[in-house]
């Protein structure tokens, strides 16, 4: 009895270790050395990082990093500008022209027991009343966060956290993706009619809203990339679910385009690639990807 014990307990661990893993290394085809990539967690403190077995070895033996965005580009003065615009109703428009009285009566309640006030205040009216939907919502997910994790520290993120080092030590910083695209992909992919579907699914689930972010996040700090997945990928089975056509925008299509970027920068020189989390597991994540590409992909324990 007591063997049988050991061996469950071994396989138990040997089957949490396969899926806690955040860190991989590329290797193979034509690399003479190594890459690796991270998955992060926008909300993940910096610190995090010496949770993450290897990283800071895979740190020192790379010569350049390389994120979703370059982040010096993407927080210059003409970048912020274009996100704010971008974040913004279209032709003028405010919130109360697309919504009805009762979706209206609604976002406040929730408002109100977000953050404590609403549009009734006019304060709160002129910085978000004209913001878009899909805005709000993004807004409205951070607030949740922070609400339900003491110590949040928006100022000091894993995103930025490898860029920050690496512009230090006079290394290369790059980016996957322009500030265009992604303002495109967060802010313009759904019609103004889709976004208020999906505030409103936001604002009418409070608590399960809540869950999810807190499930995301826990499956995250686990290391546990199928994990994190599997909470992506929870259906409500409503419209509320994303469309396969805006699943494929934010992250399918996304993989596949990065796949053709990245063996030239790895073949110029070792490289860190930070990307999301979410980006790496499953038959179009970013590693399956690489495997078909004809890299050797291997977590690093």
């Amino acid at each position: 009895m007591k063997r049988t014990i050991i061996i469950l307990i071994l396989m138990v661990t040997a089957m949490t270790g396969i899926n806690a893993q955040l860190l991989y290394r590329i290797s193979a085809k034509d690399l003479k050395q190594p890459s690796y990539i991270v998955g992060t967690y926008h909300f993940a403190p910096a610190s995090f990082v010496d949770s993450i077995p290897g990283l800071r070895d895979a740190m020192r033996q790379t010569a350049q990093v390389c994120g979703e965005l370059d982040m010096n580009l993407a927080m210059n003065a003409e970048s912020a500008q274009k996100m704010i615009a971008a974040m913004m109703m279209p032709d003028g428009k405010s919130l109360k022209d697309i919504l009805t009285t009762e979706e209206q009566n609604k976002l406040n309640a929730y408002m109100k027991g977000l953050m404590g006030a609403d549009m009734t205040n006019p304060m709160v009216e002129q910085q978000m009343g004209k913001m878009s939907p899909q805005a709000l919502t993004t807004q409205f997910t951070l607030l949740t966060y922070m609400r339900n994790t003491p110590g949040f520290d928006p100022a000091n993120l894993i995103d930025n956290y490898f860029q920050k080092v690496a512009l230090e030590e006079k290394k290369p910083v790059m980016g996957l993706e322009s500030v265009d695209f992604q303002i495109k992909t967060l802010y313009k992919s759904m019609s103004t009619e889709r976004q208020k579907e999906q505030l409103m699914c936001l604002v009418d689930n409070p608590e399960y809203n809540k869950m999810m972010i807190l499930e995301m996040a826990k499956a995250y700090f686990n290391k546990d990339i199928n994990k994190l997945k599997d909470v992506m990928d929870e259906k409500q089975n409503n419209s509320c679910d994303s469309t396969p056509q805006e699943k494929a925008e934010l992250t399918d299509n996304r993989n596949a385009d990065w796949i053709t970027k990245m063996p030239a920068i790895m073949s110029t020189d070792p490289t860190l690639f930070v990307v999301g989390a979410g980006h790496l597991p499953g038959d179009n994540g970013v590693l399956k990807l690489l495997e078909k590409a004809g890299y050797t992909v291997e977590a690093i324990k």
